[in-house]
Order: C-alpha cells, then sequence, then structure tokens
C-alpha cells in the first residue's frame, strides 16, 4: 500500500507504476482506492464510474476496471458539498458535515470490496489519500491506516522532496501514526529527486537506521513519464506553439484528462484562461466539462467571461464545447432539483440552438461512433470515448453519431458535444491541428498520423515501471 506525508505526494503515479511493474513479473494485480475525491473520473463497463487515478492503474494492470476498485467517490461541486458516488452509482449530493456523519456506515462496502478483489488476484495495490496522520479524521477513516489494517497491508511511505523537509514529513507522519499502524510501515520513498544522488547520502541511510525501516526508493523527478492525472490540473497547460488553444479554468472542472493529448502534440499550445485579459486570439476556444454547470456559468458571468466568448464567436474563433461547456454554450438551461449541483433556470451563453434539462438520470457509458463532416472535422473519422453527465440537450445539428445516433451539436464554428476522450483518437487531432493550421494559413503538420492517446498511455506505463524496477526495492513485500 502506498500511503503518503500529505497530498500531491505522487501516490497515484507511484501505484500505476507498481501495478504494471508486478504484471510484468507475471502476477494478477488489481488496484484499490477505497475512498477518492475528484471531478476526474472514468466509466464501467456497463455503466457507472470510478476516479480517474484508479482506473488508470486499472489499464496499467492490464484489467478492467470495476466498481471495487474505488467503492466511494467524492466528486465536490462546492467547498462542503459533493456528489456522492458509491460502487460506481451516483445516490446525490450531500453536505461534508452530513457525509463525515455516516462515514463508518459505508465501512462495509469498502472492505467488501476488497474482500472480493483480495479473493481473486496475487496482488492488490493499495492508494491511500492525503496523509494517515490527520487526526481530526482519525476516527472515521476508510482510505488509509483503517484499510491497511484490514488487508494486513506493507505500507510504503511516500514523500515529495521537491518540496523541502521530506525527513521531517516522514518522521513527523509516522510519529502521529498509532503503534500498530507504525508497524505496518515497511518501508520510505523518497520521490521527485532531482540532481545527483550522491549527494543525498548518507541521509537515507542514517534515517534508516533511526526509524528501523529501510528508504526503498529514491525516485527520480521525471516530468517525461506522463500518466493521467486526477485532481490537479494547473499544470496540465503548455504554451508556445504554433496553433494556440485557449481553455476557460471553471472552478469546478470536471474530467480535464480530455485535453491531455492536445497538450502532447507537437505544434500546439495549450493554456488557462480564467479572465477576459487572458482569453488572447486563440486559435480554439474550449469550455471544459464542469461538475457544477450552472454555478460556472455564473462564475464565467461575474468574470465577464461570458462576453468574451460571445466576442470570440463574432470574430469567427472555432469555439468547442466539452460535456459542461457543451450545456453552457446552450440557450437554456434548467435544473429544478439541483441534481447538477445547482438548483436554478438560466439562460445560457445562446451560442447554439440547444436547451438542457437535468433529470435524475446520470449517463455513465462508452460511446463510439464518427464525425459527420461539420464544425472543422471531415466525415467518417472514428471517434471513442465515453458520456459521464446529468442533464438531456436538445437541438441543433449533430456533430458525431454515437451509436447510430446523432450527437452533439454545431453552428458555424461553434460545437458542442459530450463525448470525453474526444482527442484520444490521433486521427481526429491530426484533422484538428491541419483545420486550425489551414485557417492560419500554414501548411498542413508534417510526420504522418499523431498517435492514439492509447498508444502514449501504454509507452508511458512500460517507461515507468522501467523506472521502478531500477530504483524500487519491493523484496520482501511481494
Amino acid at each position: 500500500m502506498v500511503q503518503g506525508t500529505g497530498s500531491g505526494v505522487g501516490k497515484s503515479w507511484l501505484c500505476t507504476g507498481i501495478c504494471r511493474l508486478l504484471v510484468r513479473r507475471g502476477l494478477k494485480v488489481a488496484p484499490f482506492k477505497a475512498q477518492n475525491m475528484a471531478n476526474n473520473s472514468a466509466p464501467l463497463r456497463g455503466g457507472g464510474e470510478i476516479g480517474r487515478a484508479t482506473a488508470v492503474q486499472a489499464e496499467a494492470a492490464r484489467v478492467v476496471a470495476l466498481a471495487e476498485h474505488n467503492p466511494i467517490l467524492i466528486k465536490p461541486v462546492a467547498h462542503t458539498r459533493a456528489q456522492l458516488v458509491v460502487m460506481g452509482q451516483a445516490l446525490g449530493h450531500q453536505e461534508a458535515k452530513d457525509y463525515w456523519k455516516d462515514t463508518l456506515a459505508l465501512w462495509g462496502v469498502v472492505h467488501q470490496a476488497y474482500d472480493r478483489l483480495a479473493a481473486e488476484n496475487d496482488v492488490i495495490v493499495l492508494e491511500g489519500a492525503g496523509s494517515p496522520a490527520e487526526f481530526n479524521l482519525r476516527d472515521r477513516d476508510l482510505v488509509n491506516m483503517r484499510m491497511a489494517l484490514h488487508a494486513n497491508a506493507a505500507v510504503l511511505l511516500a514523500g515529495d522532496i521537491d518540496k523541502g523537509g521530506v525527513f521531517a514529513s516522514f518522521l513527523g507522519t509516522l510519529a502521529l501514526c498509532a503503534p500498530e499502524e507504525q508497524a505496518l510501515v515497511r518501508g520510505w520513498i523518497i520521490n521527485r529527486f532531482r540532481g545527483d544522488v550522491d549527494l543525498l547520502h548518507p541521509a537515507p541511510a542514517q534515517f534508516a537506521e533511526r526509524t528501523g525501516i529501510p528508504v526503498r526508493g529514491i525516485i527520480p523527478m521525471r516530468r517525461d513519464i506522463v500518466i493521467d492525472r486526477e485532481d490537479d490540473p494547473s499544470d496540465l497547460a503548455m504554451g508556445g506553439g504554433e496553433v494556440d488553444i485557449a481553455v476557460l479554468r471553471l472552478p469546478t472542472v470536471s474530467n480535464f484528462t480530455d485535453l491531455e493529448p492536445l497538450v502532447h502534440t507537437p505544434g500546439v499550445g495549450l493554456r488557462w484562461a480564467d479572465r477576459p485579459g487572458a482569453l488572447g486570439n486563440p486559435d480554439l476556444l474550449i469550455l471544459p466539462g464542469s461538475k457544477d454547470t450552472l454555478s460556472d456559468l455564473r462564475w464565467l458571468r461575474s468574470r465577464g467571461l461570458d462576453r468574451s466568448v460571445r466576442t470570440a464567436a463574432a470574430r469567427h474563433i472555432p469555439i468547442l464545447g466539452l460535456c459542461g461547456g457543451y450545456q453552457m454554450l446552450g440557450g437554456a438551461i434548467s435544473d429544478d432539483t439541483g441534481v447538477g449541483g445547482t438548483a436554478a433556470r438560466e439562460s445560457g451563453l445562446g451560442l447554439l440552438p440547444v436547451e438542457t434539462v437535468f433529470g435524475p438520470e446520470k449517463r455513465t457509458v462508452a460511446v463510439g461512433g464518427s464525425t459527420v463532416g461539420s464544425w472543422l472535422f471531415p466525415a467518417g473519422l472514428a471517434v471513442d470515448g465515453y458520456e459521464i453527465h446529468q442533464g438531456i440537450t436538445t437541438g441543433g445539428d449533430p456533430l458525431v453519431t454515437l451509436g447510430g445516433v446523432g450527437e452533439g451539436a454545431v453552428r458555424g464554428l461553434v460545437a458542442g458535444t459530450y463525448a470525453h476522450g474526444f482527442f484520444d483518437s490521433g486521427a481526429v487531432r491530426t484533422a484538428l491541428v491541419n483545420a486550425l493550421r489551414e485557417r492560419k494559413g500554414l501548411d498542413p503538420r508534417g510526420g504522418g498520423p499523431l498517435e492514439d492517446a492509447a498508444v502514449f498511455r501504454e509507452r508511458n506505463y512500460e517507461a515507468l515501471a522501467d523506472l521502478l524496477e531500477e530504483r524500487l526495492d519491493l523484496s520482501g513485500l511481494v
């Protein structure tokens, strides 16, 4: 089990690599994260959703993602309110204080999900959340030491040395754990080390001697090994390409990994914009997914970005709305009961001839189809992705056909779709980039079609496993 000294130390990244590493050793492996908090989720075969990081780990382990891999998912819509997803199914919204009152009632769901996986696999790679040393959460913990004790897991405690103070963080975290929890800690992982590792010595050996727990890995900072992130889109954007893509930085942005393939497309620069002055004059403007469409639409208006989007459309800048962004581009949004996060009826941006009505049903399904020859795409490009949304949107001419049915909407250079993973297709990205280059008077990109995102992910899983094979000692643990 990989736990951490805090959030953002690389637990998910490490678990992904360990899953692939152990599979390569011939073991049957499954990931497990008891409880996750993130708006970036992934669909399950047959319906439902789990956290994106756990689904990525399942892919790295070469298994189909299951609800058991992440039995509880919390999708925030505000600082104190979130949608609760249990065993893949959305159960409605709760205030944080109400959820924490009933947390232990979900312990049966958690440990039964783990027990089913443990009975069917050689190894379960568990991931913790945040830190196991939070006093305010100890009696309601589902995901860290309570889970480690249930599984009798060997705990590897990871820390981010790039943030500084890693040894103090290790020691403090261990000291704040109960004796029976301390006994489970079998190693330290110093993650994101920069520079010459010899300069760190003899600190690791001295620390191991002091604590009686070995430093099992000093993992270098490797930004070139890219694994889908789950809850921090802040460093996703990379500017500087010939094709400039601006993305509105919505407060409850969700499934932002839709944009990851664009970030790694040569010649494309992608950047966030959260105010009119930052929008500039992009070649393409994207309104991404949103966990709370109406709340984010109000935020957009409060910043004057609604006028900026309309101005961009009037200047014939192509605009694409994804999921919640698609809903915002329409004429009206109705959510009488607040199932999408905020109860209200409001006008949209009015750039697409569609209307959205929210209801109790949440659609979580893999989809496949093709482009119809509208917006910037030629007809016949294969589209494979997934939908995760509440609300039914009607009206307009379709952008694609999915399962033989028209989906999305187009009016001029403005388009929208519910299809997440739209840019995973190398052929779709190639067509988009070339269309945007043509509009700028540039030649089509050279070098042949872009690779599919699945190929990119697989190459990075292998590179991460190679790195951990060299730098992480799992002897005596597996």
